[in-house]
């Protein structure tokens, strides 16, 4: 069973009138589907659904038939609006909803607009991971993510963001060194602290280790790699989004076959939303 869910709920078309009923034979040129709501007795209202078959041109168009999709029990309506362009939101929502005979969800927007989505396919929702480090509580990256993801603007995506955080007060210690006193982590650091003893612990990157060797030159040290291209403590297993410090390694990359994007380590929201969308438009584009 293939979902339906229209790109735009101007692609749908709401009457009051059966097509029995209807004396004329034309429909606005964006409509695709038609939405039929017929009051009962009973006071409850019941829909049929139709995929619309039309010829022409102009703003009116010829109806040369309408295929039922779905009606009666088959489709219910939410009682609360929403924003009907988080389709993620909608196809979780209707998939909730869809027990029994019941295959079809019509949505209203806080606009008053009417969409549907029919035989709702979770499997269409791409998860995106999102991979940082902490400190801070939440991580840089997660409270951009989240922040973005709350606005609405990844709306149209049909997007849905896991976390995957490495904790990097696991590694504290006297003899370890963090990059940036910033962090607060307890131990030295690159930035800060002089090492005088062999055996630190670097935790960092390419970046850490040349930074360590080149002040701290002939010391015996170990490193756990933080770095998304050769980190120690992550492997991806689904598309993910992440941020390295070294600006040229930003865009859409490939890590064990896993598709990805990287934003540098200060990104602005702006770059983080487009990385996402040059993403999301990536794995669409290469799995159409």
């Amino acid at each position: 069973m293939t979902m339906i869910f229209p790109d735009e709920y101007k692609y749908v078309g709401v009457t009051g009138i059966h097509p029995n009923d209807e004396h004329e034979n034309t429909i606005y040129f964006l409509t695709e589907y038609l939405l039929v709501e017929q009051e009962k007795r009973s006071g409850i209202s019941e829909y049929s659904l139709y995929h619309v078959i039309k010829s022409g041109e102009g703003l009116l168009q010829t109806v040369e038939s309408l295929e039922v999709i779905a009606s009666g029990s088959q489709v219910i309506k939410y009682g609360k609006d929403l924003n009907i362009k988080d389709r993620a939101l909608l196809i979780e929502t209707a998939s909730r909803l869809c027990l029994g005979n019941v295959n079809t969800v019509i949505f209203t927007g806080v606009d008053k607009h009417l969409t549907f989505v029919h035989n709702p396919d979770m499997s269409s929702i791409l998860e995106i991971e999102i991979v940082d480090v902490t400190p801070p509580i939440p991580s840089w990256l997660t409270h951009v993510v989240r922040r973005l993801e709350a606005s609405g603007i990844f709306g149209d995506f049909a997007v849905r963001f896991s976390e995957n955080v490495t904790d990097l007060r696991q590694f504290e210690g006297k003899n370890t060194v963090f990059p940036c006193s910033t962090s607060e982590l307890k131990g030295k650091y690159l930035d800060s602290d002089v090492i005088t003893e062999n055996g630190s612990l670097v935790v960092g990157c390419d970046i850490s280790k040349s930074i360590f060797e080149t002040r701290f030159p002939g010391l015996e040290y170990s490193l756990v790699n933080i770095c998304p291209f050769k980190s120690d403590i992550f492997k991806p297993s689904k598309p993910f989004i992440t941020r390295c410090c070294c600006s040229d390694k930003s865009g859409l990359v490939t890590l064990n076959g896993i598709n990805g994007a990287v934003v540098h380590w200060g990104a602005s929201e702006f770059a983080v939303a487009e990385s996402v969308r040059d993403l999301v438009m990536h794995i669409r584009g290469q799995n159409q």
